[in-house]
């Protein structure tokens, strides 16, 4: 019995330690800027009319860019988080681009970055600016 209160206490005390003694609340995005409910975008994603990643196109091409335009924008560490996350759909060349980005500048380097590629036909560009600069 004694040793499984000991190893009780050990459980505990390695659960008490778990969390950085410096930052009580590291587990938690305490930032008054972020606006954590994403109801709204949820609700318009169930729309049936909302393309999002099950509109990608399995065909070999379409694939390949989706990943070109990924790589391009994940190689690119002035982007911010949320421009690295984006949701990035290609079907029959048709690129449909959404989610935030930081700023109009941000957006704007996302479509050059595209510009050009080779098997685009068009691009739809529905990236939402959070803030403007």
């Amino acid at each position: 019995m004694k040793k499984i209160l000991l190893l009780a206490v050990f459980s505990l005390v390695l659960v008490a330690c778990d969390r950085p003694k410096d930052r009580p609340n590291a587990d938690r995005n305490t930032s008054s800027s972020y606006n954590a409910d994403n109801t709204a975008v949820n609700a318009r994603d169930r729309n049936m009319t909302t393309p999002t990643s099950f509109n990608q196109s399995e065909n070999e091409a379409d694939r390949a860019i989706t990943q070109k335009i990924r790589q391009a924008i994940m190689a690119d560490n002035s982007l911010s988080n949320n421009a690295k996350n984006i949701k990035i759909i290609t079907s029959n060349g048709v690129v449909i681009l959404r989610g935030p980005v930081a700023s109009n500048a941000e957006k704007e380097l996302i479509m050059r970055k595209i510009n050009g590629m080779h098997g685009i036909t068009r691009v739809n560009n529905n990236l939402e600016v959070t803030r403007t600069n």
